[in-house]
Parts: C-alpha cells; sequence; structure tokens
C-alpha cells in the first residue's frame, strides 16, 4: 500500500516513518508537517493509506478529512485518547493509534487496514437506513418505512452511532451516519458545515462569525467549510 504521513512534529513523522519500514507491504511516498500541503499532493496523487495526527496549527486532521471527497483508508495518530469516539463518525478512518505507538500496536493496524477492501461507491447505499425517491426519504425507525419531505428537513446532527434529523413538523433519530445521509441529500440545498452537521442553507435565518441560526439552533461553521457555505449564499 502507498502512504503518506501528516503530522506537525518531525519527530513523529520520523517515527511512524520507521514504524512502516518494517511493514513489507507498505511504501511511505512522502511526508507532510501540514495538511495544506498534504491537500495539494492529494490534489494530483493516489495513495491508499494516510497516517493522519488530529491535533495540528490552524487546520485539525478531522477538518483534512472533510475536504477530501473520496478518502483513502485512514489511520488516526495522536497523543489524545478523547477522540477515539468522534473518529467512528468517518468510514474511511479503519484504526486509532494513541502515542507512544508500539511496534506490536501499529502492526495490528496495518492487518486491519490490508483486510478492509475499498468499496466502489454507489449513488444510493443506504439500503439499511433509508431510501432515497424523488423529493422524499424513507428511514427506517423501529422496523418502519418513514417518509420525510427532504426539503422540510433544516437539520441533520451526528449523535455518535445516532442521526438526528430534523424538520419542520417532527424530529427523528436514526441509526446511521452522517456521511450516508449527506450523500443522500441534494447538494444544491444541502451543506456540511461542521463534521456534526448537516444543514438546508434555504433555512438559514442569521449567520454570525463562525455558526448559522436555524430555527432556533445555533450552529457551528468549520473554518474549512465556511467558505463553501458563503459562495452558496445569495449576497447582496
Amino acid at each position: 500500500m502507498n502512504c503518506i504521513i501528516i503530522d506537525d512534529e518531525a519527530t513523529a513523522r520520523l517515527i511512524i516513518n520507521q514504524l512502516c519500514s518494517t511493514i513489507k507491504s507498505l511504501t511511505v511516498v512522502d511526508d507532510f508537517p501540514n495538511a495544506i500541503q498534504a491537500i495539494k499532493f492529494l490534489n494530483q496523487n493516489e495513495i491508499d493509506l494516510i497516517f493522519l495526527d488530529i491535533h495540528m496549527p490552524d487546520f485539525t486532521g478531522f477538518d483534512f478529512i472533510d475536504t477530501l471527497k473520496n478518502p483513502p483508508k485512514i489511520i488516526l495518530t495522536t497523543s489524545d485518547a478523547n477522540f477515539a469516539i468522534q473518529a467512528f463518525e468517518y468510514d474511511c478512518i479503519v484504526d486509532y493509534l494513541v502515542k507512544p505507538i508500539t511496534p506490536e500496536r501499529f502492526q495490528k493496524a496495518i492487518v486491519k487496514a490490508e483486510s478492509i477492501k475499498t468499496e466502489v461507491k454507489e449513488p444510493i447505499n443506504i439500503d439499511k437506513e433509508s431510501a432515497l425517491s424523488d423529493n422524499h426519504l424513507y428511514v427506517n425507525i423501529d422496523r418502519r418505512l418513514i417518509k420525510i419531505d427532504i426539503p422540510s428537513i433544516y437539520l441533520v446532527e451526528a449523535k455518535g452511532d445516532y442521526i438526528r434529523v430534523k424538520t419542520e413538523d417532527k424530529n427523528y433519530t436514526v441509526h446511521s451516519t452522517l456521511k450516508k445521509i449527506e450523500d443522500k441529500l441534494p447538494k444544491d440545498l444541502f451543506l456540511k458545515v461542521h463534521r456534526s452537521f448537516i444543514i438546508n442553507i434555504k433555512k438559514i435565518i442569521d449567520i454570525e462569525d463562525n455558526s448559522v441560526l436555524i430555527k432556533k439552533d445555533v450552529i457551528p461553521v468549520s473554518r474549512s467549510n465556511r467558505p463553501e457555505l458563503m459562495k452558496r449564499l445569495n449576497l447582496l
């Protein structure tokens, strides 16, 4: 597997490089001290695996993942164990390594990464949770398929292993991921503004600094998503 390393600490990059050198199936193509340089590289190159630090100046590991349309397999490398639950929101994250990383734990992560086959993404692939037809979304709640009018959705929020879909009339809690429902919603109407929130841009009432107001909900907007939000608005 061709891989890259993203970590703002030179020592950490060196250690991961050394660990990779012990695995015959791994080839380190390059390493980067920040996410911006890595994004430029990925715009012109395809790789199989990324070793990604979470805490980096100006651009966190999660912010970086949110910029990728088709992310490869990712192994998080961090000194902070507190983001493990949040990491499960991302299908591309295959393992979570806490520094200092032992050779045994590193090898286990690689075995796991190699066992996961890269899936070909289909336009609609959320069969267990919902089905999409015209302007309606069907969500599976307590073994019942409930029809939701898509334009009535104003907010989708990630809650661990569940998502909360808020509509003009009612809220629904569905066992799914934010990524899966994001693929289902029309891109011209909905935008992921934060790793935990998707909003209906037609329902925005107010924007202030790094947040938007929809109904009575104040939603944070990440720095990486703010430019796209501003581009989508009909500004005077």
